[in-house]
């Protein structure tokens, strides 16, 4: 479960930001997950709980902000949000290679207190 690798990562940096702000405690993380990331939320969620004890985030909330797949036709007929896992304009039928977001894996924003 890669996810927690990914999680323990991000809080990493979120309580190395409240510490780099003087902060006693990290009170929210919010992340941006794409679903073409390969990421499962809720094993995410599962993990934060986990890495989270005994440090400066233990009590903190996790926000995951879940960003859907759009490509850009190749025809040019303009971004769409593909139905299925083939990627095909829903206007001319035409396949896109060209992901416009949905691989998204950011650390948002840390609130310290």
């Amino acid at each position: 479960m890669h996810e927690t690798g990914i999680i323990t990562q991000a809080v990493h940096m979120a309580i190395e930001a409240a510490e780099n702000a003087g902060a006693g405690q990290v009170k929210r993380l919010r992340l941006r997950v794409g679903a073409m990331a390969g990421v499962v939320p809720d094993a995410l969620r599962f993990g934060f709980e986990v890495v989270t004890k005994g440090t400066l985030a233990e009590g903190a909330l996790l926000e995951i902000d879940l960003v859907p797949v759009t490509c850009r036709c190749a025809a040019g007929c303009g971004v769409f949000t593909p139905s299925d896992a083939i990627f095909a304009c829903p206007v001319c039928g035409r396949l896109s290679t060209d992901v416009v977001s949905g691989r998204e894996l950011d650390v948002v924003e840390v609130e310290v207190a």
